[in-house]
């Protein structure tokens, strides 16, 4: 069976690259685009299984892209879910009347992103589950360092407790350590992609901080991890 492909849709290459980092384990081919011509380009000549498309784009918007594509009788059928910003009905009611087929609200969260593309796709993969970790963490972000407290990890990232609203989208620079590494420090660089702070928390019961996924993880320290959550699941 050919490995289905998922389109991503976006002017923004901070999203581009969360939305990649969240595919990463999942069997699919990703490509990308940054405006709705090129994305009915990639649809017309790759036909992906899935497209994931922001709506607010250069050149053609998403939601003429979308229209675009269900208007194409050989196309129609591809699935299309639209991001958008959560709470602007205009943007729902365009997204509507261009035919998508489901919505997903910025800021981008792995949990309800892998939910929706598995409603279309089966081969995406759910997994990634976290584990409960408390340690401190310092980090360093547009060249600060700062501290915090993990409350939990898996192998694509972890939930620091920290009430700094380090920007969605910011690379860290981590250190910390693992119970059971011998004191090993682990090193690794991370993106942030969620943020749950002030009146706008997304989770309300979860302390204030951020999500980070792992970039760049060296071969030494993803083993660590892996070992660490192994360990942790079989106990």
């Amino acid at each position: 069976m050919p490995t289905p492909t998922v389109l991503l849709v976006d002017d923004v290459m901070m999203f581009l690259e969360i939305e990649k980092g969240i595919l990463k384990l999942s069997p699919v081919h990703v490509l990308t685009a940054r405006n709705g011509a090129e994305a009915l380009d990639i649809v017309r000549k790759d036909r992906p299984a899935l497209v994931f498309m922001d709506l607010h784009m250069p050149i053609m918007n998403g939601a003429e892209c979308c229209a675009a594509i269900k208007a194409d009788p050989a196309l129609r059928a591809t699935p299309v879910i639209m991001v958008t910003s959560a709470g602007h009905e205009q943007d729902r009611n365009a997204c509507l009347e261009a035919g998508c087929d489901d919505f997903l609200f910025k800021p981008i969260e792995r949990t309800a992103f892998l939910e929706k593309a598995r409603c279309f796709l089966q081969s995406i993969d759910r997994r990634h589950p976290r584990i409960p970790l408390i340690t401190q963490v310092r980090f360093k972000v547009h060249g600060v360092t700062l501290s915090g407290e993990t409350m939990d990890i898996s192998e694509g990232g972890m939930f620091i407790c920290a009430d700094y609203d380090v920007g969605l989208g910011s690379q860290l620079d981590m250190e910390f350590t693992l119970p059971g590494s011998r004191g090993m420090v682990i090193r690794a660089k991370g993106m942030v992609s969620w943020l749950n702070l002030g009146k706008g928390k997304l989770k309300s019961r979860v302390p204030a901080g951020f999500g980070v996924e792992f970039v760049e993880l060296d071969e030494k320290t993803s083993n660590a991890i892996k070992f660490f959550l192994d360990a942790a699941n079989l106990g």
